[in-house]
């Protein structure tokens, strides 16, 4: 370091702004070392003497570079000369940070008041459900008149008083008991008016949610339902409860200072976490003396029973045909405890089970039910608070979990061992995906509500009318009155099937209305086992059909710009289809341009209009996406245009890329569009073109050689891409044969080319066969790989021990396939039979499952990995498994994060440490690992 010339008592530095470095200067004087002698004579060079020192706004580090600086190197600015008018800058300056304040303040105003909003949705949705029946029977006898109110709500009105009394009666006798029923502490628990308005809604609903649509669920699953949400409804309330409790034992607490000082300090900790927003911390500290334990899988269903037969003791339903004046009332009761008998379905046996099954006339009011319906798992109208471990996170006060366990212990003993830091990446991303704010686009909402009042049946919506029954043939051939029978019980369940949508498409456009008029909400996220991502709430989120993607859209907008105007056209023509998202961009930008006057009368006149967009695949996005490039194109600036849609890069047969990128197969990574090319690569395409050749092959052979000539002849006309697609897409997730000849019976039946029914069996099977083999010969290492890790899995299962593994962001994954033992427990109602986790493993099941279970952790893994960096990077981002959406103007850089954390993800040795976990827990050494390729 240079010699200082002057004692730094004697420097002081300079004032405040920082200093200005000039272009270097001839050095400043200092003593330096002479090379040789004689000594050459050393110049001082006078040292500016600088302004008094404002010793609060001193800064050492100016002073330390001042003075080890060249002479000249810094020059002291002068100070700036005084504004002319400096009260009046002053004066607009204090006006716009006031403007500020009052900005801040009304948000975070409107903050509070969304957040009591939501905490008033989660713990008091029964308590208003039952109050809104209080005051109706109120209205009906001041008015002695019954209201007019929807069929349904109508019914829950009826059923209501009685239910309530039945429950009252029977919280009256147990409490007199001295030995009580096993579900007695659990009935006393709630008022019996919100037990009564939880019973109603929960068996609606689940009878509405009914896959066969006969208006029927199974005893057990309707009993374990409403027993869990009155534990949850009494959990939530616990909390309340529990904080009502310390306020009024305050006084009780004043006459013993060693009580009252832990209590003080308690609610002093309690106060200054919530002011510190840490709220999940401040409920887990009041929950921990309210200690809450489990109540059971024995316990819901005891209790959901005994419910359910209140239910069929209260519920009654009125038949208006056939009454006269003088005639009795018919009277019956809504709900039946039915013995279904054994039945086939999808080729398995059912064995007899008992059933609630509806009366017809409930049946009935299905399909205007829904909006009546309390659903208590809405969108969130506030960020979901930040998920800090197993039940820390989601929802305010709902109970909620980050993973979906379905009562399996080790996965749950699992995700609460590892520490809380392994997690970090998990934990982010699930916050990431939750943080995200949506809205309903009401355009396209106004639309899907205009097509429904008229009927549906377009657009790829449910058609509201049944399918008509075949007459009876009048004649006496036994063939043809098999036939017709057998036609008129696929039109029933065909109807059934028909009513099963009509239900849910109700509770889709529910949700939809009671959100439309919110600035925005949010989805909580949490996980599957093997770490994939979901949405808690289960109607309409963006995981689901093309009519929730179609009304959802972000609740921030963003600039188009160049490259967004550009995404926002190629995603209309992916969105439209039909062969058209195969093709380049360019030909996909060629096509928008192509079909402009089309895309302005789409998004000007939907429905009574030349109606272009109902043709597309998906037809209520490609809508959204026509009124957001109209728009566009319509400002003055459409690079300028806000856009609120999201932008879909979906992967192309996903788990084909994780195997092609595991085994490095550049054969494989090139049809899967892993290696760029002119145009996308079409697996299914591709695919469909070997069948087809093989098919063609097949027809000409020998019949007499060959008995799937006459096969291949009847299938020859029926191979496309949409035969073969979702057979390709399951192939790599353990897709049986038998799952995969149903998979393309389904696409044949759609077809409806092939009516006969056998004829239609064999066709797909040797479909399957002709799929499969051309599976098998196009991605030999991918099979090589799945069958190796088919051994691994073996080799674990065979000590007795789940497959259990760490997926790359740290999530601990144990598979959950275990042998289960039935047990039965006698119910009020009836015996019921429970399963139990058993204690030996499913070997063969764990064999199966575990390479398309690795497979899915690994692009859970991609897509966190993916949040997270778009995150850093200021995008908006959403994920449905590997379809990465982001505003239109981010596409590009969405892109390469993408594509740098799939490089990043596999730069990792993924296989090898599968390997080494296998022999550590085997204890035995597993084959090599299989070869790879250079890709």
């Amino acid at each position: 370091m240079p010699l200082l010339l002057a004692p730094i008592s004697t420097c002081a530095p300079p004032p405040r702004p920082r200093l200005r470095r000039l272009s270097p200067p001839p050095p400043m004087v200092a003593v330096l070392p002479a090379p040789a002698p004689p000594p050459r004579p050393v110049t001082l060079l006078p040292i500016p003497t600088p302004p008094p020192l404002n010793t609060d706004a001193f800064d050492w580090l100016d002073l330390f570079a001042f003075l080890n600086s060249p002479a000249d190197s810094y020059q002291i600015p002068h100070p700036p000369p005084p504004l002319a008018d400096d009260a009046a800058v002053e004066e607009e300056l204090a006006i716009i940070l006031e403007r500020e304040k009052d900005r801040e303040r009304a948000r975070r105003a409107d903050h509070r008041r969304l957040r009591q909003r939501q905490v008033k949705a989660e713990t008091e949705a029964w308590a208003r459900a039952a109050e809104e029946y209080r005051q109706l029977e109120r209205e009906m006898l001041d008015r002695h008149l019954a209201p007019q109110l929807p069929y349904v709500k109508s019914l829950f009105l009826g059923w209501f008083e009685p239910l309530r009394d039945a429950v009252a009666r029977d919280q009256d006798v147990q409490r007199r008991k001295r030995v009580k029923h096993v579900y007695a502490k659990y009935l006393l628990l709630l008022p019996a008016e919100k037990v009564a308005v939880i019973v109603m809604h929960k068996m609606m609903g689940l009878l509405m949610s009914s896959k066969d649509g006969c208006g029927s669920v199974r005893v057990v699953q309707a009993a374990h339902s409403i027993g869990e949400a009155v534990e949850r409804e009494y959990k939530v309330q616990a909390f309340f409860q529990k904080t009502r409790r310390k306020t009024r034992s305050k006084t009780d607490s004043e006459n013993d200072p060693a009580l009252n000082k832990e209590q003080a300090k308690c609610r002093k900790l309690v106060k200054s976490l919530v002011r510190r927003r840490k709220l999940t911390e401040a409920q887990k500290l009041v929950q921990q003396e309210i200690e809450l334990e489990e109540w059971g899988t024995e316990a819901q269903v005891k209790l959901g029973t005994r419910l359910i037969e209140l239910l069929l003791d209260s519920a009654f339903v009125q038949s208006p045909a056939d009454q006269t004046p003088d005639s009795s009332p018919d009277f019956r009761p809504a709900f039946k405890h039915v013995l279904r008998k054994p039945i086939v379905e999808n080729g398995r046996l059912k064995k007899k089970h008992f059933v609630i099954e509806c009366d017809p006339l409930v049946h009935e009011g299905f399909e205007s039910t829904a909006r009546h319906v309390e659903i208590p798992y809405l969108p969130m109208l506030v960020p979901p608070t930040k998920w800090k471990g197993y039940d820390k996170g989601g929802h305010l006060f709902l109970p909620s979990y980050v993973m979906r366990t379905h009562g399996v212990k080790d996965q749950k003993e699992a995700i609460k061992s590892v520490p809380r830091k392994q997690l970090r990446k998990v934990f982010e991303a699930l916050d990431i995906l939750g943080g995200t704010k949506w809205r309903v686009n009401r355009r396209v909402h106004d639309v899907v509500e205009t097509i429904w009042s008229r009927g549906g049946g377009i657009a790829g919506l449910v058609d509201k009318g049944n399918i008509p029954l075949p007459e009876q043939p009048e004649t006496e051939d036994p063939d043809e009155i098999q036939k017709w029978k057998w036609s008129v019980k696929k039109t029933k369940k065909a109807n059934r099937e028909l009513h099963a949508e009509r239900c849910d498409t109700e509770l889709k456009l529910s949700v939809a209305r009671k959100m439309r008029e919110e600035d925005g909400f949010y989805y909580p996220h949490n996980l599957d086992f093997r770490g994939r991502a979901y949405p808690m709430h289960p109607h309409l989120s963006h995981l689901g059909s093309d009519l929730c993607r179609g009304v959802l859209e972000y609740a921030e907008g963003r600039p188009l710009g160049k490259s967004g105007l550009r995404w926002l056209k190629i995603h209309l023509a992916n969105k439209y289809g039909g062969g058209i998202e195969k093709l380049s961009h360019e030909s996909k930008l060629a096509f928008v341009e192509d079909h402009l006057p089309d895309i302005f009368d789409s998004a000007s006149n939907p429905v009574d209009g030349n109606c272009w967009w109902i043709n597309a695949e998906d037809p209520f996005q490609c809508l959204a996406a026509c009124m957001d490039l109209s728009k566009a194109l319509e400002s003055p600036s459409p690079h300028d245009a806000v856009s609120h849609l999201p932008i879909h890069q979906d992967g192309s047969c996903n788990g084909l890329q994780h195997y092609a990128a595991l085994g490095r197969d550049y054969m494989g990574a090139a049809a899967v569009n892993l290696v760029p090319g002119e145009k996308p690569a079409d697996i299914y395409s591709e695919i469909a073109a070997r069948v087809l050749d093989v098919v063609r092959e097949d027809s000409m052979k020998d019949p007499a050689t060959d008995p799937s000539v006459s096969l291949a002849k009847v299938l020859v006309d029926e191979v496309d891409r949409k035969l073969v697609k979702q057979t390709v897409m399951t192939s790599v997730y353990g897709v049986t044969f038998i799952g995969a000849r149903q998979q393309i019976m389904k696409r044949l039946q759609e077809k409806g080319h092939i009516t006969d029914d056998k004829l239609l069996y064999d066709v797909s099977c040797y479909a399957t066969r002709v799929t499969l083999d051309a599976l098998g010969q196009m991605f030999q290492s991918a099979r090589a790989i799945m069958a190796w890790l088919g051994d691994c899995a073996k080799m674990i299962a065979s000590k007795n021990q789940p497959v259990r593994w760490t997926s790359p962001v740290g999530l601990p994954v144990v598979q959950p396939y275990k042998k289960y033992k039935n047990y039965m427990i006698r119910t009020s109602l009836q015996c019921l039979a429970l399963r139990r986790e058993g204690d030996a493993i499913a070997t063969q099941r764990q064999k199966a499952a575990f390479p398309p279970n690795f497979v899915h952790s690994l692009d859970s893994s991609h897509m966190m990995m993916t949040a997270i960096t778009c995150k850093e990077a200021g995008l908006h981002f959403a994920g449905v498994h590997d379809s990465f959406w982001v505003h239109a103007c981010d596409v590009d850089k969405m892109n390469q994060i993408l594509r740098e954390q799939f490089v990043e993800l596999y730069s990792m040795p993924i296989l090898e440490n599968v390997g080494r976990v296998s022999n550590i827990i085997s204890d035995s050494r597993v084959s090599s690992l299989p070869s790879t390729g250079e890709f």
